[in-house]
C-alpha cells in the first residue's frame, strides 16, 4: 500500500474516532489533515459523504435519544445556507470564510470555559435555530465544517451526552445527504471520492466501535467541558490553517 493512501486511512480513522466519541469534530479533524495529500474539492466531498455513512450507523443505535423538533428546524435553516456555501467553495477565498468562523468559535468556547454564567436556552428558540442552522449550512457547503454551530446550540440547550450525539447525526445525515447533491451538481463528486469512499469503510467500522465505546465511558459534566475544549481548538485550527 502506498504511504500516502496509509496517512490518508489513518486521518480518517482518527476522524471517525472523533465523530462517534462525541458527535462531531470529524471534518474538522480530517479536512485540514487530508489537504496535505488531496485537492479542498476531493477532501470535502469525502468528508461529507463519510460523514453521511457515520450518522446512518450512529442513528441505527441512537434514534429514539433524537430530539428531532430541533434537528428538523436546524435542518430546514441550514439548506438555506448551502447554496451559500457551495458558491464559496467554487467561487471565493476559503482564508476569509475560516478566519470569521475559527474567530467566533474561540470567542465562544473562551467565554464558555470560563464564565459562571453561560447563557442557556430552555426550550427551542427560533432565532437561535436560524442562526446555528443557516451558518451551518454554509460553512457546511463550503468547507463541511457544518459541525460547530450545531455544537454551539446543542450547548445552549445543555442537551445530555446521548441526546447531543443522537441529534447531531439525525441532524449531519440530512445535511449530508444534500450537500452530496450539490458536489455532484458542481462535478465534484467523482470517482475518486467514491474510491477513498469504499477504502476508507473498514477502517471507519472499526472506529465507530471504539469511539462507541469512549462515549459509553465519559461522565455527563466532563462532556460539556471536552466539547468546548474541542471548539476551542477547532477554532484555533481554522485560523492557522487560513493564515
Amino acid at each position: 500500500m502506498h504511504p500516502t493512501t496509509i496517512y490518508i486511512l489513518l486521518i480518517v480513522f482518527i476522524a471517525t474516532l472523533v465523530r462517534s466519541t462525541f458527535g462531531f469534530g470529524e471534518s474538522l479533524v480530517a479536512v485540514p489533515l487530508l489537504l496535505f495529500f488531496m485537492p479542498i474539492e476531493t477532501a470535502v466531498p469525502l468528508c461529507v459523504l463519510l460523514s453521511v455513512f457515520i450518522a446512518m450507523v450512529l442513528l441505527s443505535r441512537d434514534r429514539k435519544k433524537v430530539q428531532f423538533k430541533s434537528a428538523k428546524w436546524l435542518v430546514v435553516f441550514a439548506i438555506l445556507g448551502v447554496p451559500i456555501g457551495l458558491f464559496t467553495l467554487i467561487y471565493m477565498d476559503e482564508s476569509i470564510v475560516k478566519v470569521g468562523l475559527g474567530g467566533l468559535i474561540i470567542g465562544y468556547s473562551v467565554y464558555s470555559l470560563v464564565s459562571t454564567s453561560v447563557f442557556k436556552l430552555k426550550s427551542d428558540n427560533m432565532f437561535w435555530l436560524f442562526i446555528c442552522g443557516f451558518f451551518s449550512g454554509i460553512f457546511g457547503g463550503a468547507y463541511g465544517l457544518n459541525g460547530p454551530p450545531i455544537v454551539i446550540y446543542g450547548d445552549m440547550r445543555s442537551w445530555t451526552p446521548a441526546y447531543f450525539r443522537a441529534t447531531l447525526q439525525a441532524y449531519f445525515l440530512p445535511l449530508g445527504i444534500v450537500g452530496l447533491f450539490g458536489y455532484w451538481f458542481y462535478g465534484i463528486l467523482d470517482v475518486e471520492v467514491f474510491r477513498y469512499f469504499l477504502m476508507s469503510l473498514p477502517i471507519v467500522l472499526l472506529a465507530i466501535y471504539f469511539g462507541n465505546y469512549l462515549h459509553s465511558h465519559i461522565k455527563e459534566g466532563a462532556f460539556l467541558r471536552y466539547v468546548h475544549i474541542g471548539l476551542l481548538a477547532i477554532g484555533v485550527l481554522l485560523l492557522c490553517h487560513a493564515f
